[in-house]
């Protein structure tokens, strides 16, 4: 035979040796991947539970202020504003309101204009000081509220009970919702052959629109003048309110 045939047929049966080889190799790698076994995600099962307990608020948050009216200047607004509550401040600490519980909410001073067709004309200056007070003493919320408005406030927001530390109340409604949700997550898995495994994810909400503001008082034009709708000592029952934390978890199947 010529020699390049010769050399021809080498080549192709070097080729299909190699093939054959390779071949063989994919075949036996397939089957040892074919006998690893495959891994199956488990099932979960996601419930909610609800706990709601009855909570007695034990404080009350009051807010109001002092608006000044138009002044000469800002200094005699700003001189004013600090004159008008330091005669409230004296009047409800003697209610037995204590320092650390009066905050600061909001200080503003302004320019107040006349506006005609042609120009805006300066009328003055107004300083504005708003507080947010707390009374741990529930029966003098009344008591406070009567001082502040006959010493000088007269602006007035509302009263809102509530607590003054809410977290160990909620760890309470807390273990009920979780204990509420477990029950029916152990039920739903008996019904479906399963047993209960780990918790995959866990999610809580508090709620129940508790503690709602109590509007007390009314203001005129621009906030001056408010005045309360009784000047007695108002009655303020703050009853018995509903602290409810709601669970959603996420268990896995086993």
């Amino acid at each position: 035979f010529p020699l390049h045939s010769m050399e021809s047929r080498f080549t192709t049966a070097h080729g299909l040796i190699v093939a054959v080889a390779l071949g063989g190799a994919f075949y036996l790698a397939g089957l040892h991947i074919s006998r690893q076994p495959v891994a199956v995600s488990p099932g979960t099962i996601t419930v909610t539970g609800e706990g709601k307990i009855q909570v007695m608020p034990d404080v009350a948050e009051i807010h109001f202020g002092v608006t000044t009216g138009p002044q000469t200047t800002a200094k005699a607004a700003s001189d004013k504003v600090a004159a008008d509550m330091e005669k409230i401040l004296a009047a409800v600490k003697a209610k037995g309101v204590a320092d650390k519980d009066i905050t600061t909410e909001n200080f503003s001073l302004n320019p107040m204009y006349d506006w005609t067709d042609v120009r805006q004309r300066l009328r003055g200056y107004e300083a504005t000081q708003s507080l947010r007070v707390k009374v741990r003493d529930l029966d003098a919320v009344g008591d406070v509220l009567t001082a502040a408005t006959d010493n000088g406030a007269n602006q007035a927001g509302g009263v809102q009970f509530t607590l003054d530390d809410p977290e160990g109340k909620k760890d309470e409604a807390r273990t009920e919702a979780i204990a509420n949700a477990k029950k029916k997550a152990e039920a739903l898995a008996a019904q479906l052959g399963q047993d209960l495994g780990d918790v995959q994810s866990f999610n809580e909400s508090v709620g129940g629109g508790w503690y709602p503001p109590v509007m007390y008082a009314r203001a005129e034009a621009y906030g001056v003048g408010a005045v309360m709708e009784d000047k007695a000592s108002a009655s303020l029952p703050s009853g018995e309110q509903d602290l409810t934390v709601n669970v959603t978890i996420t268990y896995e199947l086993r």
